[in-house]
């Protein structure tokens, strides 16, 4: 079987950053519904077609892959509002009661730093702003279950940052903007 507009498809693959450092390696195939939100558009736009044994090679620009690096994501918290046991890399859904009222609800944080009194949290994808290159390899596509197409996604969320995904063609004028993972 080829791979359709809305079908389910095991990938596999190694992502690159453009100076070809490994950021991700994905050697066993996970599923992923094309035509709902696991996967960015370009990404299934390259897919079109492929059937099982296919191999491609993409290079996505910041703008079809995680964004541009948005300062507005950045937010300096009181250090009494997190846990006693905290770490650079950990992430929250949203910000802690009692943090900037400014800062979205649905969307991941990480933390990029950690002084005595505050705290740095980043909403940006950790690879905003970059070019990537990614190869993939197709090894199953099989037609997408009602349940599948019904509920848009397989549940990977690898290329998802926000908690409840917010549509751009929906919401036009949110800000900011949703970050893909």
């Amino acid at each position: 079987m080829k791979i359709t507009e809305q079908c389910v498809v095991g990938l596999s693959w190694t992502l690159k950053d453009t100076l070809g450092e490994e950021l991700d390696v994905l050697d066993e195939p996970i599923e992923f519904l094309l035509g709902g939100s696991d996967l960015l558009a370009k990404i299934e736009e390259a897919l079109q077609g492929h059937e099982p044994g296919d191999q491609l090679e993409l290079h996505l620009e910041p703008i079809d892959a995680f964004g541009d690096y948005d300062d507005r994501l950045l937010f300096l918290e009181p250090r009494a509002l997190f846990p006693d046991q905290l770490d650079e890399g950990m992430g929250f859904e949203g910000l802690p009661e009692g943090c900037s009222p400014n800062a979205p609800k649905d969307r991941l944080f990480f933390v990029s730093d950690i002084y005595p009194d505050h705290v740095v949290l980043d909403g940006n994808h950790p690879l905003a702003g970059m070019a990537l290159r990614i190869q993939l390899k197709v090894h199953t596509v099989r037609e997408a279950e009602a349940h599948e197409v019904g509920s848009g996604t397989m549940g990977t969320g690898f290329f998802r940052m926000q908690v409840g995904a917010v549509d751009p063609a929906s919401e036009p004028d949110a800000s900011p903007p949703p970050t893909l993972h």
